[in-house]
């Protein structure tokens, strides 16, 4: 079961999450959690707590590509697993709050 969330899905409490309500969450958005999307949620979370902010696309790709490489950072990789706004997406499954400048 999911915790308690905001209209548009991303937790209200960041503590609530854990990886079964990742799971939880990512199949909300018709996504089955593989490693290569942990991997991404994993240094999300990383990025979240070196800044205490979500990112939007640009400053994830630059943290991707200098944590995991430039083929894990690009656009089209991470709208593949990721569909339609890679960002906002991943965060909402990360247990992380909504990415400023994210549609």
């Amino acid at each position: 079961m999911i915790p308690e969330t905001d209209k548009d899905g991303f937790l209200a409490n960041l503590d609530d999450w854990n990886s079964a309500v990742a799971d939880e969450l990512a199949a909300s958005e018709g996504i089955s959690l593989t490693e290569a999307h942990w991997e991404i949620l994993n240094a999300l979370r990383s990025f979240y707590q070196e800044f205490d902010v979500s990112p939007a696309m640009r400053p994830l790709s630059k943290y991707l590509k200098l944590h995991l490489g430039a083929d894990k950072a690009s656009s089209i990789y991470l709208l593949r697993l990721f569909p339609g706004s890679p960002a906002k997406i991943a965060a909402k499954i990360a247990g992380l709050p909504r990415p400023e400048n994210c549609l």
